[in-house]
């Protein structure tokens, strides 16, 4: 179990060590302090696991900031001081929660639930599949299967063929820039499409316009910037 450790006191991060320690199946791959360490750490190393520390002095920032937008996020045990913070770390699917100092019991406790998730996790995508990960399920799709993608927020609702409209924690620029182009053509802020399942646009009105893609049971209102940047692309093939 490959484990990093992210918290801003090097005696929590040593005292964590120490415990672990008599776990061996747990490897300590690398710690962190701040809030950009971690993120280069968990994006680099991968991690089945992360100990999170949730205030981070100096860092801009706490340990629910790290995990939003995480194209990959491992299995999180928050380690923290405040328990007022539970609730919101189990709204985002935490593991386990555990106060400072940590009990060598509950710390194991959380260990086992660990060894669950990754008992039961999926395989991995293959390398043409797009893991699309929401809060209680995980759709994978080829490039192929996804039709369009609108920014909501934070979020992206993501169009995919033979699936209801999947809100994803992840921007469009993200998914931009994963996605491969062509066939994926952005239209501005907002909307992307997979131009290859383009199959008519409509001018609805001054200000609107809609697209007809295969796989959406209904046209897709966007605006008529987007559609003059969509005319002018494929006058560009």
């Amino acid at each position: 179990m490959r484990v990093v450790i992210v918290d801003d006191e090097p005696l929590a991060r040593s005292a964590l060590r120490r415990l672990l320690a008599a776990h061996p199946d747990v490897e300590i791959v690398g710690e962190a302090d701040t809030l950009s360490r971690a993120r280069a750490a968990l994006e680099e190393l991968h991690p089945d696991l992360v100990f999170l520390d949730i205030e981070l002095d100096g860092s801009g920032g706490d340990g629910f900031d790290l995990l939003q937008g995480l194209e990959k996020r491992p299995i999180v045990v928050f380690v923290t001081a405040f328990a007022q913070y539970a609730v919101d770390a189990f709204a985002v699917e935490a593991t386990d929660y555990l106060l400072k100092p940590v009990d060598p019991l509950r710390l194991a406790d959380a260990l086992v639930r660990t060894r669950r998730v990754l008992a039961t996790a999926p395989p991995a995508p293959e390398a043409d599949m797009i893991e699309l990960k929401m809060p209680r399920r995980t759709v994978l799709a080829t490039a192929a299967e996804i039709v369009a993608l609108c920014a909501e927020g934070d979020f992206t609702r993501v169009f995919v063929v033979g699936q209801p409209a999947l809100m994803i924690l992840r921007s469009l620029g993200q998914f931009e820039a994963q996605l491969p182009a062509p066939p994926f053509l952005r239209l501005g802020r907002s909307v992307m499409i997979n131009r290859d399942r383009l199959r008519g646009i409509e001018a609805a009105s001054r200000t609107a316009g809609r697209l007809t893609l295969e796989g959406l049971a209904e046209p897709l209102s966007v605006s008529r910037a987007a559609v003059a940047r969509l005319r002018e692309a494929m006058a560009e093939r």
